[in-house]
């Protein structure tokens, strides 16, 4: 599993157990992974906002509806929709770093026993 990957797994673990301090420290290697160009700030801003909703506990927002959910079926059909965002050409980096934030989180949480 490539590092990155293997960050985006400990910083989910970290928001499920609501550490948000452990979580910061993983949100901060990623953005340091990630780089700071388009592609790196599209992926940061999208991380910072799992961190940011999860930290508010927002009932409109995806990825805390997610988590409470505990739908697999609901992952797996947004995985698809952002792969699928990702392969269109014209998506600019900004964009493309922020749908891989997507897709790495939802890999990521699919991976876990704890989902049904």
């Amino acid at each position: 599993m490539p590092a990155r990957e293997m960050r985006v797994e400990m910083f989910l673990r970290a928001l499920l157990r609501r550490d948000f301090s452990k979580a910061k420290v993983h949100l901060e290697k990623l953005q340091k992974m990630a780089g700071n160009d388009e592609w790196g700030r599209g992926y940061a801003r999208a991380v910072n906002g799992f961190l940011s909703a999860i930290q508010d506990n927002d009932p409109d927002s995806l990825i805390v509806q997610l988590i409470n959910e505990h739908d697999r079926e609901k992952a797996e059909k947004l995985m698809e929709h952002f792969e699928s965002i990702l392969k269109h050409e014209f998506r600019d980096d900004y964009e493309k770093g922020y749908y891989t934030a997507w897709v790495e989180f939802l890999k990521a949480y699919l991976s876990q026993k704890t989902l049904a």
